[in-house]
């Protein structure tokens, strides 16, 4: 049997960043005043901008971006598998990448399975966003759909 440890290795940090343990965070960036709840898991490759915010529970897979200013809820999942073959790719180069914008609201639960959400967006609690969110306003459902423009 192989243990692999979990908890905080390899991660680019800026300053006054603030981590509830226990937590999974690895080869990463985290930016300036960043707070991270317990936990969250963290993969390799991702960037979370200054003063974001990320609540308990919550896994954000690899190669996701966080604009500065986010706030996600509790419980959140971030995809870039979509098993597009019909079954988990081991592939890498196959996952898509997740950019959010600046200033993103998401509620708790909502599972992101996009490659962008824009800036000043805001997801509902419980949504399944499952495409490309390009325009500034409230998106909640399953899938998520805009309820109104900001």
């Amino acid at each position: 049997m192989k243990i692999v440890e979990s908890g905080i290795r390899a991660v680019n940090q800026g300053e006054n960043i603030r981590v509830v343990t226990p937590v999974n965070i690895y080869e990463c960036t985290l930016g300036d005043d960043v707070f991270v709840g317990p936990f969250v898991e963290i993969q390799k490759g991702c960037v979370i901008g200054n003063r974001s915010k990320i609540q308990s529970h919550t896994f954000i897979c690899e190669n996701v971006t966080l604009g500065d200013d986010c706030f996600i809820g509790h419980g959140v999942t971030f995809a870039n598998d979509l098993f597009k073959t019909g079954s988990p790719d081991s592939c890498a180069e196959n996952w898509i990448n997740i950019v959010l914008g600046n200033a993103v609201t998401v509620g708790s639960g909502a599972t992101i399975l996009t490659t962008e959400i824009c800036s000043g967006a805001v997801i509902g609690a419980g949504s399944v966003v499952t495409k490309p969110v390009l325009v500034k306003g409230i998106y909640a459902g399953n899938p998520a759909k805009l309820l109104r423009l900001l």
